[in-house]
Protein backbone atom coordinates (compact mmCIF):
# COMPACT_ATOMS: atom_id res chain seq x y z
CA UNK A 1 0.00 0.00 0.00
CA UNK A 2 1.25 3.46 -0.88
CA UNK A 3 2.10 5.58 2.18
CA UNK A 4 0.67 8.78 0.62
CA UNK A 5 -2.57 6.96 -0.12
CA UNK A 6 -2.68 5.73 3.49
CA UNK A 7 -2.23 9.30 4.81
CA UNK A 8 -4.93 10.55 2.43
CA UNK A 9 -7.39 7.89 3.64
CA UNK A 10 -6.57 8.66 7.28
CA UNK A 11 -7.18 12.41 6.78
CA UNK A 12 -10.42 11.62 5.03
CA UNK A 13 -11.61 9.45 7.97
CA UNK A 14 -10.62 12.13 10.52
CA UNK A 15 -12.49 14.80 8.57
CA UNK A 16 -15.62 12.62 8.47
CA UNK A 17 -15.39 11.97 12.23
CA UNK A 18 -14.99 15.70 12.90
CA UNK A 19 -18.07 16.51 10.78
CA UNK A 20 -20.19 14.02 12.76
CA UNK A 21 -19.13 15.44 16.14
CA UNK A 22 -21.71 17.74 17.68
CA UNK A 23 -20.69 21.20 18.79
CA UNK A 24 -21.71 22.29 22.27
CA UNK A 25 -23.57 25.61 22.29
CA UNK A 26 -23.49 27.61 25.52
CA UNK A 27 -26.17 30.26 26.03
CA UNK A 28 -25.88 32.86 28.80
CA UNK A 29 -28.50 34.49 30.98
CA UNK A 30 -27.55 37.38 33.23
CA UNK A 31 -29.32 38.39 36.41
CA UNK A 32 -28.78 41.13 38.96
CA UNK A 33 -28.93 40.34 42.69
CA UNK A 34 -32.25 42.20 43.03
CA UNK A 35 -33.94 40.91 39.84
CA UNK A 36 -37.71 41.42 40.00
CA UNK A 37 -40.23 38.57 39.59
CA UNK A 38 -41.42 39.62 36.13
CA UNK A 39 -37.87 39.95 34.78
CA UNK A 40 -36.99 36.60 36.36
CA UNK A 41 -39.95 34.86 34.70
CA UNK A 42 -39.08 36.44 31.33
CA UNK A 43 -35.48 35.20 31.54
CA UNK A 44 -36.61 31.79 32.80
CA UNK A 45 -38.76 31.43 29.69
CA UNK A 46 -35.69 32.05 27.53
CA UNK A 47 -33.70 29.54 29.59
CA UNK A 48 -36.40 26.90 28.99
CA UNK A 49 -36.21 27.56 25.25
CA UNK A 50 -32.40 27.22 25.24
CA UNK A 51 -32.52 23.92 27.11
CA UNK A 52 -35.25 22.54 24.83
CA UNK A 53 -33.08 23.42 21.81
CA UNK A 54 -30.27 21.35 23.35
CA UNK A 55 -27.89 24.16 24.35
CA UNK A 56 -26.08 24.35 27.67
CA UNK A 57 -27.09 27.23 29.90
CA UNK A 58 -24.74 29.51 31.81
CA UNK A 59 -26.76 31.53 34.29
CA UNK A 60 -24.92 34.17 36.26
CA UNK A 61 -25.61 36.97 38.69
CA UNK A 62 -23.46 40.05 38.12
CA UNK A 63 -22.71 42.15 41.20
CA UNK A 64 -22.11 45.83 40.40
CA UNK A 65 -20.31 48.07 42.84
CA UNK A 66 -21.49 47.52 46.41
CA UNK A 67 -24.17 45.01 45.49
CA UNK A 68 -21.61 42.28 46.29
CA UNK A 69 -23.05 42.36 49.84
CA UNK A 70 -26.14 40.56 48.42
CA UNK A 71 -24.24 37.33 47.64
CA UNK A 72 -26.87 35.27 49.42
CA UNK A 73 -29.69 36.79 47.32
CA UNK A 74 -27.77 35.95 44.14
CA UNK A 75 -27.27 32.35 45.22
CA UNK A 76 -30.95 32.00 46.18
CA UNK A 77 -31.92 33.33 42.73
CA UNK A 78 -29.72 30.80 40.90
CA UNK A 79 -30.87 27.88 43.07
CA UNK A 80 -34.49 28.88 42.45
CA UNK A 81 -33.81 28.85 38.70
CA UNK A 82 -32.18 25.41 38.97
CA UNK A 83 -35.12 23.95 40.88
CA UNK A 84 -37.67 25.35 38.40
CA UNK A 85 -35.73 24.03 35.38
CA UNK A 86 -35.18 20.62 36.99
CA UNK A 87 -37.37 18.73 34.51
CA UNK A 88 -35.56 20.24 31.48
CA UNK A 89 -31.94 20.10 32.61
CA UNK A 90 -29.58 19.08 35.35
CA UNK A 91 -27.12 21.30 37.19
CA UNK A 92 -23.56 20.71 36.02
CA UNK A 93 -21.96 23.21 38.37
CA UNK A 94 -23.55 24.66 41.48
CA UNK A 95 -23.43 28.46 41.99
CA UNK A 96 -19.83 29.55 42.47
CA UNK A 97 -18.56 33.07 43.07
CA UNK A 98 -15.75 34.18 40.73
CA UNK A 99 -14.85 37.81 41.26
CA UNK A 100 -18.01 39.86 40.74
CA UNK A 101 -19.94 37.01 39.11
CA UNK A 102 -21.76 34.06 40.62
CA UNK A 103 -21.98 31.42 37.89
CA UNK A 104 -23.99 28.21 37.47
CA UNK A 105 -24.10 25.77 34.53
CA UNK A 106 -27.15 23.72 33.53
CA UNK A 107 -26.95 20.98 30.88
CA UNK A 108 -30.03 19.80 28.99
CA UNK A 109 -31.38 16.37 29.85
CA UNK A 110 -30.86 13.84 27.09
CA UNK A 111 -33.97 12.55 25.34
CA UNK A 112 -34.67 8.84 25.83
Amino acid sequence: MDYKKFLYEQKKREKAMKAKASKVVVKEIRFGPNTDDHDYEFKKKHAEKFLKDGAKLKAYVFFKGRSIVYKDQGEILLLRLASELEELGKVEQMPKLEGKRMTMFIAPKTKK
